[in-house]
């Protein structure tokens, strides 16, 4: 990979590196797809190690990062997915790559470690508050880290693992992020030390760590889970690819969907996608990326889809500040049964939502089309009499979106 690769490599740790109710055609709709991606507006920076977090109001955040000359970046965007679009908003006090950024329940967002631009790992930590567009510091790591992940607990507490540092190479250390007092504290190790890894935070509770970086720099397929409750790990099923510099999504139907990356053992980038089940441990391919991407940013939007952006394209040399959407019938079906829970006219939006829900995971596209033309009839029949004009509207982008994607 071409990446650094001569001049900073990764650096220290040596890596290789809207809405109208209409009618919807029920005529022959396509063959049902596991998951699609689709284009949407480029950042205003090209930035390869970006961190992406979805904020309270519904837009992205945007941080950090690092440039086509190797500097580290201290700008940050806001994306608006109503438009497509990016903002400028407050910079970072520390230009950072490689860090990590978490939403946490007060809606500020913790930025952590990572390194700067001669890449020297960080300990440091600040806090975004996006009613000011500012940042603020907080307590420092017990152990400077880069490539490390942040996964946001139950207990609200942040669990920092694994990452690398200078001085003793790959960590399997973890530590604990208190934001009532600002404060770090050490807890469990992981059984594989690995960097460049993800965590994704599932809806039972446990962490799944997958993919990265051991000390042999081979990229590593294996995945392992880590209970907060024990404080311990146990291993789980292995990806279909090995890959590292990928990002992972925690996906509304309760699936981890793993985008992109790069395979150090072919050295080849990737443009793949595949899902995680937790139900059973097992991994399966979804539809690819338009192009490979490597050291980007993604997260998950209100509306059930994933927004990816930035990174290096396949020459890994050149940083993007292209994006794009990956939309899939099961997760925009189970956004449509939240959203419709508790609204309108008794029972009778949720129980609809919940059958277009079961068509679409079982792959009966023309019964979930027909479904989305009942359910957006009684939208309309329930518009300003058990519905407002803004839940309406909510609940109709919802649907529509859902037929774009099943292409009723």
């Amino acid at each position: 990979m071409a990446w650094r690769t001569g001049q900073k490599a990764v650096r220290w740790f040596g890596a290789v590196v809207v809405c109208a109710i209409a009618g919807l055609l029920l005529v022959a709709p396509p063959a049902f797809s596991a998951g699609t991606w689709s284009t949407t507006g480029s950042l205003a920076t090209a930035r390869a190690v970006p961190t992406a977090t979805l904020l309270l109001n519904g837009k992205v955040l945007v941080a950090g990062g690092i440039d086509m000359g190797l500097n580290a970046l201290a700008s940050a965007e806001l994306y608006d997915p109503a438009t497509g679009t990016w903002s400028a908003t407050g910079s970072l006090k520390t230009p950072r790559e490689f860090d990590t950024a978490t939403l946490l329940p007060s809606g500020k967002v913790l930025i952590v470690g990572g390194t700067d631009s001669k890449g020297n790992p960080l300990a440091s930590a600040e806090l975004f508050d996006p009613a000011t567009g500012t940042w603020t510091p907080t307590g420092s790591l017990n152990t400077a880290r880069g490539d490390h992940t942040a996964t946001l607990l139950p207990s609200g507490k942040v669990l920092v693992a694994g990452g690398g540092n200078a001085n003793i190479g790959v960590l399997t250390s973890a530590e604990l992020y208190d934001p009532a007092t600002g404060t770090w504290t050490p807890t469990g190790s992981l059984t594989t030390g690995r960097f460049l890894h993800t965590a994704t935070l599932l809806p039972g509770g446990k962490v799944l760590v997958t993919g990265g970086l051991p000390t042999d720099r081979a990229s590593l397929a294996s995945s392992e889970l880590f209970d907060p409750t024990t404080g311990t790990w146990s291993a789980t099923g292995s990806m279909n690819t090995p890959r590292v510099f990928d990002t992972a999504t925690l996906l509304p139907s309760g699936k981890v969907l793993v985008a992109g990356g790069f395979n150090s053992n072919g050295g080849v980038g990737l443009d793949s996608a595949e899902l995680f089940d937790p139900a059973t441990g097992m991994w399966t391919q979804t539809g690819s990326l338009n192009g490979v991407r490597n050291l980007h940013a993604a997260t998950l939007l209100r509306n059930g889809t994933v927004l990816v952006a930035g990174g290096v394209d396949q020459t890994g040399i050149n940083v993007l500040a292209s994006a794009e959407l990956f939309s899939s019938p099961a997760d925009l079906a189970a956004v449509l049964v939240a959203d419709s829970s508790g609204k309108g006219p008794g029972k009778a939006l949720v129980n609809k939502a919940r059958r277009i829900q079961t068509a679409a995971n079982a792959g009966q596209t023309a019964t979930a089309c027909a479904g989305i033309n009942g359910y957006l009839g009684l939208v309309k029949a329930q518009t300003e009499k058990k519905l407002t004009a803004a839940q309406a509207n909510q609940l109709t982008t919802q649907a529509t979106d859902l037929a774009d994607t099943l292409g009723c």
